[in-house]
């Protein structure tokens, strides 16, 4: 059991985590053009985001969705590296 979180790439990664890095990276307007949810659109911040996707489970699968594929680089090849 403990190799299949080795292939989910959001093992050990919480949804605070995921728009911070996100917003970071992309910035509110991307994010809002991306996703067009209102808490990207209008005054957006983190606690009326965390609030949001935590309610709907849809919204926050394509938040998700885009976080793996804004760093999906930072996933391939980090469980192989180092070994033969």
């Amino acid at each position: 059991m403990p190799h299949q979180n080795l292939k989910d790439p959001l093992h050990g990664v919480t949804l605070e985590m995921i728009l911070s890095r996100l917003v970071e990276y992309v910035g509110w307007k991307e994010l809002g053009h991306r996703i067009p949810v209102r808490c990207f659109l209008f005054e957006p911040t983190i606690t009326s985001s965390l609030r949001f996707f935590r309610k709907t489970p849809w919204a926050r699968k394509k938040v998700e969705d885009l976080y793996v594929k804004v760093f999906k680089k930072r996933f391939c090849g980090t469980t192989t590296k180092g070994k033969q």
